[in-house]
């Protein structure tokens, strides 16, 4: 019996270092007994939420085993949102937020976005993205950035930050050290953010210093590498950035969880299991780990690890114990977070007020608009990334036609076009002949496709009115342009608005 403690100890030393995910809108029993042997974080995603009532059911449940069990979630709003994957975000993004640039409504629409967690249970939220959008053709962060410049972002940082925790929420600043200056999605490979020691001073890390300034307690570490700092090690894996800079430059003394573990920038080359032990071994206090591998098996084999590595000297025992104190200090202070928060609820317009003020149009606008007709939408649909998951419910065309009767649309994918068929001319150009015609585009300038079917249809139509609800281009093609900074359900009654002539506040110009 003295021989297997020091067994069990370990163990739940691991587990208490994992933020696991799993499937379904309730408890699954192995989630629940492994809570009673140690384990101390879970993560949900959208496939755990059906209803603000399921949800809070589920994390009642969870909690019933731990009260102090930290319950994640993944909910940047915007784009990315996990509570309201399946009708879109009724708040609209940061790029939305930093092109306001207006941090009392960043703050108030954090605030707002709290209440609604902490009212479901929710005690850590993965977010904020802190990450300066330095490289336009970056395919994985776009309008999930405040923006291009390290100042704004570091002002809405802060801003998002003080408004989710005022609300009992636990803020997590993500992906350090910066994941906005790469050209490869980490979900598929490694990125390299190839700058110097002044430039990342310059361009990426000022978001960060500004989180922990306005009181961030977690951090999200970014599966890329940085050769000035690590020149072989993916910063999740790399104890110079975690500890070096992170920890003893930067001061940071918070908890250091990673990005999903098993994303194919570490767990191709390590293994998610090698990935993990490295990750704890070079300063991550917990492992985000369940996005796609949601099973048992993952938990059990990650943990496993975890104790294997000790046992043969790869990690040691002190760095294990250290990672789970972290997340124990971490979770005491997110229950008394929420604890002193003061009792409130969300009121679900402010989104709507945010994702209005970000509207910004070109071209004739008073000669185009309102539309004199009911419109023939089409909108071009790019592949979604792995970070929004499955695809929400995006577009400018379902709001469009509540508020104009009549209002036809279509939705083409780039495969549609390989065909030999005249897909724009039979599906977008035909039904538009003698109405209006309204192009949706989603980072039209990322996607070569999109770009020249879109230059096509203006060509075709020079009066087209293009609706961008991604990253603006540089080009502002169509007789009106709109740009929306991003493709929530708030974005796209925004942009219904400003099409009918209902819109009021809306802003011409860049």
């Amino acid at each position: 019996m003295s021989s297997s403690k020091p067994g069990r100890d370990l163990r739940r030393l691991a587990l208490s270092v994992l933020q696991p995910g799993f499937v379904g809108t309730e408890a699954p029993e192995w989630i629940l007994r492994e809570i009673g042997e140690g384990l101390a974080s879970v993560v949900l995603f959208s496939r755990n939420i059906e209803s603000p009532d399921q949800l809070a059911r589920l994390t009642g449940q969870l909690r019933a085993e731990n009260p102090a069990l930290i319950v994640a979630i993944d909910e940047e709003a915007g784009d990315v949102t996990r509570i309201e994957s399946a009708t879109g975000s009724t708040r609209p993004g940061n790029l939305a937020l930093g092109a306001v640039d207006d941090t009392e409504l960043t703050e108030s629409v954090a605030a707002d976005l709290g209440r609604q967690l902490r009212a479901a249970g929710i005690s850590l939220n993965y977010a904020p993205t802190v990450d300066v959008n330095s490289n336009p053709d970056n395919p994985i962060i776009g309008v999930r950035s405040f923006g291009a410049d390290a100042k704004a972002v570091s002002r809405h940082a802060a801003a998002w930050i003080k408004g989710l925790q005022s609300a009992g929420v636990a803020a997590c600043a993500k992906h350090f050290p910066g994941h906005g200056d790469v050209a490869v999605d980490s979900h598929h490979g490694l990125p390299s953010y190839d700058a110097d020691l002044d430039r990342i001073a310059a361009q990426a890390l000022p978001p960060f210093r500004a989180a922990l300034d306005a009181g961030v307690r977690a951090v999200m570490s970014g599966h890329l590498l940085v050769p000035a700092y690590d020149p072989r090690l993916p910063a999740t894996l790399s104890r110079r950035i975690l500890d070096g800079l992170l920890r003893q430059e930067l001061g940071f003394d918070g908890m250091i969880v990673t990005d999903a573990i098993e994303m194919g920038a570490v767990a191709d080359r390590y293994g998610i299991d090698g990935a993990a032990v490295r990750a704890v071994a070079a300063g991550a206090d917990a492992i985000c780990v369940g996005g796609e591998n949601a099973e048992e098996a993952t938990a059990q084999l990650l943990a496993g690890a975890l104790v294997e590595a000790v046992a043969a000297g790869g990690l040691t025992e002190e760095r294990l114990a250290e990672a789970a104190h972290r997340v124990r200090a971490f979770a005491e202070w997110s229950t008394e977070l929420g604890r002193a928060a003061p009792a409130g609820t969300a009121d679900g317009g402010i989104g709507f007020v945010a994702a209005r003020r970000a509207i910004r149009m070109t071209g004739s606008v008073r000669d185009s608009l309102p539309l004199a007709a009911p419109p023939h939408v089409v909108e071009l649909v790019p592949a979604t990334n792995l970070a929004i998951g499955k695809e929400t419910p995006w577009g400018v065309a379902a709001p469009l036609s509540e508020r104009l009767p009549g209002t036809t649309s279509v939705r083409i994918h780039p495969q549609q076009l390989r065909t030999p068929a005249a897909t724009l001319e039979a599906s977008a150009l035909t039904p538009a002949t003698g109405r209006p015609l309204v192009v949706v585009v989603r980072d039209a300038s990322r996607h070569s496709w999109m770009g020249g079917a879109l230059a096509d249809l203006v060509t075709a139509r020079p009066d087209a009115i293009v609706v961008e609800m991604g990253l603006p281009g540089a080009t502002a093609p169509g007789a009106v342009h709109i740009s929306t900074h991003g493709a929530t359900a708030a974005s796209g009654v925004a942009a219904a608005e400003v099409l009918v002539g209902t819109a009021q506040g809306v802003s011409e110009g860049p």
